[in-house]
């Protein structure tokens, strides 16, 4: 039961964020005169393994929260790109410095689908090896770090992982690979 937009009007056009105000009725009759929803890229994300099964994390610093966290290799799905596929292991090279290995689809989920109209892809990338130095962007501050399965459910377990897209792959991996 979809609901019906009566009106749009964009109050700001980003490269990497649009905000957009809907007036709507839902199937009720309810009318909303101001639902702001966030149009954002897609996303992807990679749970990598190198050869020896240590988890491939970053570290770096969120405005946002306003504090340095761990988190998965991730980035917005470039049009340069292919297909998701493509731009997971362009952000893994190009993050960590790692590549090659064996890759397949790991969860799709969205961020908030209330607001957000965006997907987050996640990708497991086994047997990952050390290619080459970090090829950082300017705004970008990033350290390596490799964890055992142990560490990183420490790490989740002591809400060292905040970003939540980065959370919910890493539990479901933990889940499936915790033998």
């Amino acid at each position: 039961m979809k609901w019906k937009i009566r009106h749009s009007e964009y109050l700001i056009q980003g490269k990497y964020l649009t905000v957009r105000k809907d007036q709507v009725t839902l199937p009720n009759g309810h009318q909303i005169d101001d639902y702001y929803v966030l149009e954002y890229p897609n996303w992807v994300t990679v749970i990598g393994l190198t050869k020896n099964e240590k988890l491939i994390m970053v570290r770096q610093y969120r405005h946002g929260l306003q504090q340095v966290s761990y988190e998965l290799c991730a980035g917005v799905h470039e049009t340069v790109d292919d297909d998701f596929l493509a731009t997971a292991k362009r952000e893994m090279l190009e993050e960590t410095g790692y590549g090659n290995g064996n890759w397949e689809p790991w969860l799709i989920c969205s961020p908030n689908p209330g607001t957000h109209t965006n997907l987050s892809y996640t990708f497991l990338a086994t047997n990952l090896e050390l290619l080459q130095e970090q090829e950082l962007d300017p705004g970008e501050d990033i350290t390596v770090h490799l964890f055992s399965k142990t560490e990183i459910r420490e790490l989740l377990m002591n809400n060292k992982i905040p970003q939540a897209m980065h959370a919910a792959p890493l539990w479901k991996f933990l889940s499936v690979f915790n033998k």
